[in-house]
């Protein structure tokens, strides 16, 4: 409503005035919160001032309004007022959105310039993935291979850590003594290539259940990671393939990959993967439940984080797949069964890889891995490889 003569009323100009004292007190705070983080700073001085002049306008807008209502003063000198304050508001935020766009810009990083294993949590190093490469004494010529063909050495290997953000190490305990021969041939080993996870574990055919264990508990007190896998010695892997695919799942919780099987419960006895509690699991041929192959298969940080916090409570069974999947069977995890994860040598994984489905890792199933590895390993990386640049390349 107007009053005689277009100018406003008492009850417009009010509302103006309010809406201009809430506008102040929104800068206000805005300016507020700016000099504190920028105490020091050139600019604190002016920021002080726009704050003292926005909450004199308001003040002198408030008791306008409250004389021109009650004394039946000239209103149009109050409309002056509110627009000079408004004008006012807009050099305020003129000047604050100048302020602010330097130190959004300051906040904004690129991903190229994000460097995960310079970061530390908990005093641990962050990764994207940690890679435990399952080994024994006697396979000193099974690492060679590995070395020589998919896992990247020397200045290599640390700068797949520290721009990639992938950790990949041989994973071994020690012998009953601690300091035979065997124990001291791969302290020699790990002072030249620097490429060791030594566990606090007595290597033992029967004992992988165990180590499995030693190894989740030890790499999650190293490293942070959002993954850790665990593949033999003798499987050969495009670490490229591997991080794109597990990419896909960071954003989810409880996550099991691997390729998911369920076997049959071997009771007899006298043969491979014997399992003698083969009664906790029914009748006498019945299968297990669904579990990742031992060759390769990785876990989210949650899970390896429960099975290091649980680690002396977890049963172990014959064969160290089973009980991993054993250790998850009541818990809400995801299964993803990924059959890229289980290829087989040439010429399938060649095939594969000429139709552009280049596998994450590549096996035997008649071996439970390469057959002849040592021989055959390098054959496998030319045909089935993803090529030395792919990890480089890759986005993950």
């Amino acid at each position: 409503m107007r009053s005689k003569g277009g100018v406003p009323s008492a009850k417009l100009l009010t509302i103006a005035c309010i809406l201009s004292f809430l506008a102040g007190m929104f800068f206000t705070n805005r300016i507020w919160m700016l000099s504190d983080r920028d105490e020091g700073r050139p600019n604190v001085g002016r920021r002080v001032m726009y704050e003292e002049e926005i909450q004199l306008v308001a003040e002198d807008c408030d008791q306008r309004t409250r004389e021109g209502s009650v004394q039946g003063k000239d209103l149009s000198s109050d409309v002056s007022s509110t627009n000079e304050a408004i004008r006012r508001l807009d050099r305020t935020s003129t000047f604050l959105a100048t302020e602010l766009a330097p130190t959004k810009a300051s906040h904004v990083v690129s991903p190229a310039a994000v460097n995960p294993a310079s970061e530390y949590v908990d005093g641990r190093q962050r990764a994207f993935i940690v890679v435990g490469i399952n080994t024994a004494f006697s396979s000193r010529k099974r690492r060679d291979s590995v070395r020589e063909t998919w896992m990247p050495q020397g200045k290599k290997l640390r700068q797949l850590e520290q721009e990639k953000g992938i950790i990949i190490r041989f994973v071994i305990g020690h012998t009953a003594n601690t300091d035979s021969n065997l124990d001291r041939a791969i302290d020699e080993e790990d002072a030249q290539y620097s490429d060791f996870l030594r566990l606090d574990h007595v290597e033992g055919y029967l004992e992988l259940s165990a180590k499995t264990k030693a190894y989740f508990s030890k790499a999650v007190a190293k490293w942070d990671a959002d993954f850790y896998v665990k593949v033999d010695d003798d499987v050969h892997v495009n670490l490229g393939v591997l991080g794109t695919t597990l990419s896909r799942y960071q954003h989810k919780t409880r996550v099991y990959v691997g390729c998911m099987k369920s076997g049959p419960v071997l009771s007899q006895k006298d043969v491979k993967y014997h399992e003698p509690e083969f009664w906790k699991f029914g009748e006498e041929g019945n299968k297990y439940f669904r579990h990742a192959t031992g060759q390769l298969y990785v876990i989210s940080k949650d899970l390896a984080e429960f099975i290091s916090d649980n680690k002396l409570i977890l049963h172990k069974y014959a064969n160290e797949d089973v009980s991993l999947g054993a250790w998850f069977i009541g818990l809400d995890v995801e299964q993803i069964d990924d059959r890229s994860f289980c290829c087989g040598t040439p010429p399938d994984c060649e095939w594969k890889a000429q139709a552009g489905d280049t596998c994450a890792a590549s096996f035997d199933w008649t071996c439970s891995g390469i057959c002849k590895s040592v021989d055959r390993m390098k054959d496998v990386h030319q045909r089935c490889g993803e090529g030395e640049d792919a990890v480089w390349n890759a986005i993950f």
